[in-house]
């Protein structure tokens, strides 16, 4: 029971990070890989500021703005310098891998003896994982929120008109280019807010905790999508939360199988990806043959 409430309590972690790439993948229509940088840009942003005696709460705001000063960065290299989307992403992913060396010192930094947002919970006295599964649902509440009212902005329905047709947008006298940037902002924003919860959680940073997450954070939202369809805006942000933990909850399952080794997680991620994505053809070519 230990193992699937731990898998629940990550997955709700790490549909924080599926929310923010939900922005740039789903709305912009951006595939941004800047997402394996500002994650772990979050993480370290936070751990140092704890390590200097900011206090946690403060220390993952902080990291917030850390991650949309990355999507700054990724929105201006595609709407000023005309670089495709994809590399520029790739561009400031591999920018931030020095800037998270710089700000750490190091390749990792521990939290070990450091006061945390979860160390703050002890005094609740929960049972294991369940701190863990009580903050990420008041942070996915939050945030979940937060991205309904916005979108139901006429500032959030032009994004979302930008993502839909840019030229459409532009006709209609959207600047394209600033909902651009302001939705890549938003999304590493969350991203490195979900780096930072998630360094909390584990005890510590890693300048290479950003490798596949990407991979984790489609897996979520593709799950999320295929397992639960014809539902309001809202409700498919939550589906995306749902998928995440379907996600480690079948990775889990695979595990006590023990088909496979904790080093083939990235492996496993990709072919539930593939296969999540196919179900859909599959099922409209038996519609075609019943027809």
């Amino acid at each position: 029971m230990d193992l699937i409430i731990s898998a629940i309590s990550q997955g709700m972690l790490w549909g924080i990070l599926s929310l923010g790439l939900f922005i740039s993948f789903r709305v912009l229509n951006i595939a941004d890989m800047t997402t394996e940088g500002a994650y772990p840009l979050g993480a370290a942003v936070c751990v140092i500021c704890i390590h200097n005696g900011i206090n946690p709460i403060i220390a993952t705001l902080i990291s917030i703005l850390a991650g949309m000063i990355a999507g700054l960065v990724t929105g201006f290299l595609i709407t000023v310098c005309k670089i495709p989307s994809l590399l520029a992403g790739i561009l400031t992913m591999t920018a931030l891998l020095s800037v998270n060396l710089r700000i750490m010192g190091r390749p990792n930094l521990s939290l070990i003896n450091k006061e945390t947002i979860f160390s703050k919970l002890q005094n609740l006295n929960l049972p294991t994982h369940y701190d863990t599964v009580l903050v990420g649902f008041i942070l996915s509440c939050l945030i979940i929120g937060a991205m309904s009212l916005f979108f139901a902005t006429e500032l959030g329905q032009s994004l979302i008109a930008t993502g839909d047709n840019e030229k459409m947008a532009t006709a209609l006298g959207i600047s394209t280019k600033t909902m651009t940037i302001l939705g890549l902002m938003l999304a590493n924003g969350i991203i490195s807010l979900a780096g930072a919860i998630l360094a909390q959680n584990n005890g510590y940073s890693d300048v290479n905790s950003g490798i596949g997450v990407i991979v984790v954070a489609l897996a979520a939202i593709i799950i999320g999508e295929v397992v639960f369809k014809d539902v309001s805006f809202t409700t498919r942000l939550a589906c995306v939360i749902f998928g995440a933990i379907i996600y480690r909850l079948l990775l889990v399952g695979v595990l006590k199988l023990n088909i496979i080794g904790a080093n083939d997680f990235k492996l496993v991620s990709a072919l539930v990806i593939a296969l999540f994505l196919t179900l859909p053809q599959l099922k409209l070519k038996a519609k075609r043959k019943d027809v």
